[in-house]
């Protein structure tokens, strides 16, 4: 028996269950042919990232095609806003992302942005969200969380869990919680290898699970699994392809009867233990109901490998085909959700006025008084390394807006060894970062500017590190197109919305 052909001993039931819960992704603005044929025998999702999107009239025109080919596939997208964002990949986020809004603290705020995510989204043809992340930021030092997290505080993660999914929702997008169990207190990124989560069951109980407990009381459709290990709870398999994790907790103890759907299964952190085949049939076998195959880069045959190892696995036993079943009609569960929102949903109707640029405004906060600018300054703006869910096509930083603002501005990027350019004497200086105090060569370089130019505006666009440089200092809380603009126009004087934090 092979997983690289056709099966053998396969019945078309059994096939049709095993491309109900695959989610790929794939490559290009166009329909694949290969992707066209798994819609025609019942492929159940398809997963569209920032390399399939162009514009709204492209994104429109993909979506109808996928389900000219099958009118039930669920199409999903991690449109998280914010830093990671697909439908404003070229262009920057025109919201805040999660940690701007649990800065203002205000989940109506959150709800109506989450609301107008969601119109986008309708409007698009999307009906899955990879999103909100509801991680805790409990380590600064996390790689992948971030500025992806509403903060550091679980009560505070709840109540905008709980108001992004129900605005979300509102405009009939199914929302998705993500990393379950929560993936805010390790120091690895899942997209390279395998955290571990040290902590207890009683402090997981306070820490990392109010979120998702606020997100199920919430309805939310669906949630994702994080690659992680978990001792408290299952000292050998990562949540992914723990049935404790995913059944005891989860289901059990949390009471979540929605869709359980995996992180990518081509991630280094479980495909390079157990193959992306293996990783796939482990995890239905633990419980989830959707695998995600969001690095289609590997070719259109990782698709019929994955669909024929879970095949193969039912014919042998090692996953029961009544779980399989189940898994395959949770999905189709959120398909029928999904088109029964859409007939009732108006995704035409729109708000007044966005409310990304004055929820961005509301966001920045200021120590120092150094502003306004009295004059066009020299922006360097220092890049430093981002974690992979982050398109690195993704526009950011203050100079551009500055520019539009105060002509006369100059700017340029730096990296870790690029020298710095001479300070023009008498211009006001401008520095922005992202997340500086998790890279020793930036907080470096940061200090030695500091030491010849003490004056200098120092803008913070990712994390916040436990010190405010400068002497003035601006954090945005992420690093999108409005998030600069709302520092620039701060900047220039052109508005007075920002709260000043404590020195």
């Amino acid at each position: 028996m092979t997983v690289r052909g056709e099966l053998s001993g396969g019945s078309p039931e059994l096939a049709g269950l095993a491309n109900t819960v695959l989610q790929p992704g794939f490559v290009g603005a166009e329909v694949p042919d290969w992707l066209r044929r798994r819609l025609g025998e019942g492929l159940g999702g398809v997963a569209l990232y920032s390399r399939n999107l162009v514009d709204s009239v492209q994104i429109r025109a993909l979506t109808a095609a996928l389900r000219a080919e099958n009118p039930d596939v669920v199409i999903a997208t991690d449109e998280e806003a914010g830093d990671v964002t697909r439908l404003e990949a070229l262009t920057g986020s025109s919201r805040p992302g999660n940690l701007a809004l649990g800065a203002v603290d205000d989940p109506e705020l959150t709800e109506r942005v989450a609301r107008e995510i969601g119109r986008d989204l309708a409007l698009a043809g999307i009906t899955l969200n990879y999103a909100p992340v509801v991680d805790v930021n409990s380590d600064l030092d996390n790689p992948v969380v971030g500025t992806r997290a509403f903060g550091a505080d679980p009560l505070l993660v709840a109540r905008h869990a709980r108001a992004w999914v129900t605005g979300l929702q509102s405009a009939g997008v199914a929302a998705c919680a993500k990393h379950f169990p929560g993936h805010g207190a390790t120091a690895t990124d899942s997209h390279t290898d395998l955290p571990t989560v040290s902590y207890s069951a009683e402090e997981l109980a306070v820490t990392t699970l109010p979120p998702y407990r606020a997100a199920i009381e919430s309805g939310v459709r669906a949630v994702m699994t994080g690659h992680l290990l978990v001792p408290a709870y299952d000292a050998d398999s990562p949540a992914t392809m723990s049935s404790r994790i995913l059944v005891g907790l989860l289901r059990r103890e949390l009471g979540f009867d929605g869709l359980i759907v995996t992180d990518g299964v081509e991630m280094p952190s479980v495909a390079e233990r157990y193959g992306v085949t293996g990783a796939a049939v482990r995890a239905l076998a633990a419980g989830a109901d959707a695998i995600c195959v969001g690095g289609e880069r590997k070719g259109a045959g990782v698709v019929g490998f994955i669909r024929n190892a879970i095949m193969a696995a039912v014919i042998d036993g090692t996953l029961p085909e009544e779980r399989l079943a189940e898994a395959a009609s949770r999905v189709r569960r959120l398909a029928a959700w999904s088109a029964e929102r859409r007939r009732a949903t108006s995704a035409t109707a729109q708000t007044p006025e966005s409310a990304g640029l004055a929820a961005a405004r509301r966001a920045v906060r200021v120590r120092g008084d150094g502003l306004p600018l009295t004059a066009a300054p020299q922006v360097i703006e220092f890049v430093s390394e981002t974690n992979i869910a982050i398109d690195r096509a993704t526009p950011w930083g203050v100079a551009a807006p500055l520019a539009e603002l105060l002509p006369g501005t100059t700017a340029v990027r730096l990296g870790a060894e690029d020298p710095l350019p001479p300070q023009a004497d008498g211009r006001p200086l401008v520095i922005a970062v992202r997340d500086a105090h998790r890279h020793a060569w930036l907080s470096a370089r940061l200090d030695a500017l500091l030491s010849r130019r003490p004056d200098a505006i120092v803008v913070e666009m990712g994390l916040p590190g436990p010190e405010t440089p400068g002497g003035t200092h601006i954090t945005t809380y992420g690093a999108t197109t409005a998030s600069g603009r709302a520092a620039a126009e701060l900047l220039t004087g052109h508005s007075s919305t920002a709260r000043t934090s404590s020195p």
